[in-house]
């Protein structure tokens, strides 16, 4: 049977074609019956034979797909190395003067005029009196100094994850503490590792923060940073997401030129970032995760590292107790002197 219709659909070809060269039609025309009687000699035959099994990679990619990213963390992520990039943030630690200090403190029961209580109330809780939203380890979106562009709650939730690059300047600033990084840096890191991922968040490590938390910090007018050229070329060149740097500026220049450049063009900034000597040039991730407030102009970020597995540093999935937490031997209590909770 299937034989048959194969050679009744190549008779009709045959007739077709000698149709329109009897009648000298246009080529176009003979393209196109042509095409159309194929197609139905196709059909027939797709009609009458089975389609053959689904090869076992095909199944194998639809299992996967079917499994969705959960692939990716327990063969990669679970095993890796987290390595936090961020400091605490306490009353104390370095911070512009310009914006004064913060205070933190008991939350209060406003119908008693006294904090809660554990014994009494069954829990207590924090409040905290922060004079600016640009305090500690942070993420600048450009509304800090450009209003017409997005404030920390419109950034695209698309930042939570990316490449991580560390491009180090340690050398540099040991004879020059107010090394900034050139584009000369940033090819011979290329030169070595290969060309900076577009996409990718470029950390600046300067050895800055060994000094953290010391509040003498914030008031250096000599620190090491990024030249406004450096900046041009990441974005403009390698077109990355966003920079970060260990001080709380992007440079020493009287005007802040590369600040003002970066956030009058649209692109954000890390600052205050912490640890970076524990993060090897390339081959790590970084997250991204910073509190949504409305019209934010500064962000209190967290930046985690996510190294290899066969890193030397940082803490791996299932290394330290996740769920439940460790109890301490210590509890949490109100240290007056230092203005926060700690464990005694």
């Amino acid at each position: 049977m299937r034989h048959h219709k194969k050679e009744v659909a190549k008779q009709r070809i045959e007739t077709a074609l000698d149709l329109f060269s009897a009648e000298k039609a246009p080529l176009s025309l003979i393209t196109l019956a042509v095409m159309g009687v194929v197609t139905l000699f196709l059909a027939a035959c797709d009609r009458s034979t089975p389609s053959p099994p689904a090869p076992k990679a095909a199944a194998t990619s639809a299992t996967t797909t079917a499994s969705g990213l959960w692939p990716v963390y327990y063969e990669s992520l679970k095993s890796a190395k987290y390595i936090d990039l961020t400091h605490t943030v306490t009353p104390s630690i370095p911070v512009w003067k310009g914006f004064g200090p913060s205070t933190f403190g008991p939350a209060i029961n406003p119908d008693t005029g006294r904090p809660y209580e554990y014994a009494k109330d069954g829990f207590e809780a924090n409040e905290y009196h922060l004079s600016t939203d640009q305090l500690g380890t942070q993420l600048d979106p450009p509304a800090h100094w450009a209003p017409e562009y997005p404030a920390v709650d419109e950034l695209p939730a698309t930042y939570a994850l990316r490449p991580l690059v560390v491009i180090s300047i340690v050398d540099q600033v040991a004879k020059n503490p107010g090394y900034h990084l050139q584009i000369a840096d940033i090819e011979r890191w290329e030169a070595k590792n290969g060309k900076i991922p577009a996409g990718s968040v470029v950390m600046v490590r300067s050895h800055w923060s060994k000094e953290w938390p010391n509040p003498g910090l914030a008031a250096q007018t000599v620190f090491p940073g990024v030249s406004l050229n450096a900046l041009k070329f990441l974005h403009q060149q390698r077109n990355i997401l966003f920079h970060g740097h260990e001080p709380l500026d992007v440079d020493a220049t009287p005007t802040l030129e590369g600040e003002y450049w970066l956030l009058h063009s649209g692109y954000t900034q890390a600052e205050g970032v912490a640890n970076l000597d524990q993060v090897p040039e390339k081959g790590c991730l970084v997250t991204i995760g910073y509190p949504k407030f409305k019209g934010g102009l500064g962000g209190y970020a967290r930046y985690v590292a996510i190294c290899p597995a066969d890193w030397k540093y940082g803490v791996s999935v299932g290394e330290v107790p996740e769920a439940p937490l460790k109890k301490s031997d210590k509890i949490l209590q109100w240290d007056t002197e230092q203005g926060v909770r700690v464990r005694k």
